[in-house]
């Protein structure tokens, strides 16, 4: 099996760029998504898919990359970031975003690319490649989300709580007692509703918590930007419109049921052991179905792209898929 711990030295980020293009893509909809592409114009294509869903894509995810090497590719998906409108549902679902992609991969003339996601990314980057696996030249894999049911209940109604117990505690403030028995259910009824401060509130409630999870240092290590309002309200919205409705798979447990597709494909997958949003487990699973796949195992790392040891991994990773 192509399981391994490394103990090699580790590798940093690449140095700061700017985008040499940016702009905005229509859709068929309401939804208009910035994109930006960096590095070597004529260097291998990659697509960053960013986490979420709701997030952003953001400078630091350029640096995964060497700039000589790589023509990157990033975009904030539907309602996220700078794309436009800011927090919409409308027509905002996976079958979307991998539209999209095939969109962006169109208008930037590519035939075949890598494509790098973490977290929400890993799962977008896994259902695109299942759909559109003759435009997959390699995955590039953090943190390891299935979204399954069995995923949800752990981070949003008991499991990741008993590690967490502070933050927890943060989460279940703006639900009442009555309704704590199906806490998505109730987060999606206020961040839906009419109550705008109702709304707002549960979005920084929501994103917080994933914020205070992600580091193995605890809550006081969390981004900044989980508990800015304009950042929670697209988190929280289209994280939570997304898990009530499964992902929009067409059944729980798709994408394993459906990873015979794309064996073939040469892929890294950077774990963090003491994942406590994104455990452990679902990478194992995804291994066990694929052993083809590489999985690198970070002793000491939790969720966030930015430990040393996820750094390490992913560089490693975007090197490798280089030489390919």
């Amino acid at each position: 099996m192509a399981y391994f711990v490394t103990d090699a030295p580790r590798r940093d980020l690449y140095p700061e760029i700017e985008p040499f293009a940016s702009g905005w893509m229509s859709t068929e909809g309401v939804h208009e998504i910035y994109y930006e592409e960096c590095g070597n114009p004529n260097g291998k294509p990659v697509v960053v898919l960013h986490g979420g869903p709701g997030g952003a894509c953001n400078p630091g995810m350029r640096r995964y990359f060497d700039p000589k090497v790589y023509r990157i590719i990033l975009f904030d998906q539907r309602g996220c970031g700078r794309s436009r409108p800011n927090a919409s549902l409308e027509d905002n679902t996976t079958w979307t975003l991998i539209e999209d992609i095939e969109r962006l991969r169109e208008r930037c003339g590519v035939d075949k690319w890598a494509v790098f996601g973490g977290s929400w990314g890993s799962t977008l980057a896994l259902a695109y490649a299942i759909t559109h696996p003759e435009r997959v030249s390699a995955l590039l894999l953090r943190g390891i989300f299935l979204l399954t049911k069995k995923e949800l209940t752990w981070f949003y109604q008991h499991g990741a709580s008993m590690i967490f117990p502070d933050a927890w505690e943060r989460f279940l403030a703006p639900i009442a007692e009555s309704e704590r028995h199906d806490l998505m259910g109730a987060y999606y009824k206020r961040l839906t509703g009419e109550d705008r401060k109702a709304q707002l509130e549960c979005a920084i409630a929501w994103s917080s918590w994933e914020g205070e999870t992600v580091s193995i240092q605890g809550p006081d290590a969390r981004p900044d930007k989980f508990a800015e309002p304009d950042f929670a309200l697209a988190f929280a919205r289209i994280e939570c419109w997304y898990f009530m409705n499964g992902g929009f798979f067409p059944e729980d447990g798709w994408i394993l049921k459906n990873i015979g597709r794309i064996r073939h494909i040469p892929t890294w997958i950077a774990q963090g052991r003491f994942d406590v949003v994104t455990p452990m487990d679902s990478a194992w699973s995804l291994h066990r179905a694929w052993p083809e796949a590489r999985l690198d195992v970070i002793p000491d790392a939790g969720h966030a792209s930015t430990e040393p040891g996820i750094i390490d991994s992913l560089i490693r990773a975007t090197d490798w898929a280089a030489s390919l």
